[in-house]
């Protein structure tokens, strides 16, 4: 048993941040905007969430209060950086996936600029421990609180809670119905007098918001607080648009695909404690590609009963209705 509480303690902290990146990813791609630009909102969300925390950590302030307020920091920088891709995609109508490339390349240039300038470093080192070892009354539940309540991040439960947000605005509001609208038949929601623009505005913002705090709990929850310009989120913003494909744009799917990818890469560095995977005497590097490897058989036997939304990627022209 102790194997699998170890299992699940570490691969929650991974899921959760493919799992708010490709809700954001959803967001995005549902309003008719292609949100490629995902990897350098986290990395962009991950900088100045991490640059918050390195800046009051000497405070004295609890942990977990600078953790909230470091998120908030993180959304309001997602917010930010997501508003180019809104700008260029929905105001100015161009090409949606050479400008989320470009944006990917910007940032782990920039960081790795600012971070030599003013640390003399490739990133920020924080000191804060955000861990939390027991969480008090519910951790000493039996089965339960090994699993979820012990050694574990508080990033994990606000994730989970931005999950069910996400679903009841997603299927349960007017503005979810509306954004859905706007993906699939644009021209249609113009005429009924919704403002597609205002809603792709919305939709990418709200992208921006999602990227921007998954990017700082992955900071958080997979590199300990710390942010380097080189290895940028090891590529878990590409991750999260498979996740989110395989997910079909859909935020339980989504869950399960996050979920599934998490275990795998949380496997592969556990393989020590697991004898039999152990005893095959395979490099660890092997099992390090697997959510990798997993990501492109998935896609390849899923691509042809995938249904993206219809106006996808397609700037919005009032003159075409």
């Amino acid at each position: 048993m102790d194997t699998v509480y170890y299992l699940v303690q570490n691969m929650l902290p991974v899921a959760i941040p493919l799992l708010l990146v490709a809700l954001g990813g959803m967001f995005s791609e549902r309003s008719g905007v292609i949100n490629i630009a995902l990897e350098g909102i986290m990395l962009f969300g991950a900088f100045f969430g991490a640059l918050f925390v390195y800046n009051i950590q000497k405070s004295g302030m609890n942990p977990q209060t600078i953790l909230l307020l470091g998120m908030l920091v993180a959304a309001v920088a997602g917010i930010v950086y997501s508003l180019l891709l809104s700008f260029a995609a929905v105001t100015m109508k161009a090409n949606q996936t050479i400008t989320g490339t470009s944006m990917n390349m910007l940032i782990p240039a920039a960081i790795l600029l600012f971070s030599k300038m003013f640390f003399n470093s490739d990133g920020i080192t924080t000191n804060v421990n955000f861990y939390i070892q027991k969480v008090p009354g519910l951790g000493d539940l039996p089965f339960v609180g090994p699993l979820f309540f012990q050694k574990t991040y508080l990033t994990i439960y606000i994730g989970f809670l931005l999950m069910v947000v996400s679903t009841i605005i997603f299927y349960k509001t007017r503005f979810g119905l509306r954004l859905r609208a706007c993906g699939e038949h644009p021209q249609a929601a113009d005429s009924v007098g919704i403002n597609v623009y205002k809603m792709r505005y919305a939709g990418v913002t709200i992208s921006g918001i999602l990227g921007g705090v998954g990017g700082f709990f992955y900071s958080v929850g997979v590199m300990s607080g710390n942010v380097n310009g080189h290895t940028g989120v090891a590529g878990f913003g590409f991750l999260a648009l498979a996740v989110m494909i395989f997910g079909q744009w859909r935020p339980g799917r989504i869950l399960f695909a996050a979920l599934f990818f998490a275990f795998l890469r949380t496997l592969a560095y556990s393989v020590s404690l697991i004898p039999f995977l152990n005893n095959l005497g395979i490099n660890q590097t092997y099992y390090k590609m697997l959510p990798y490897v997993a990501t492109m058989v998935v896609l390849a036997f899923t691509s042809k009963k995938s249904r993206a939304p219809k106006a996808e990627g397609i700037p919005y022209d009032k003159s075409l209705r």
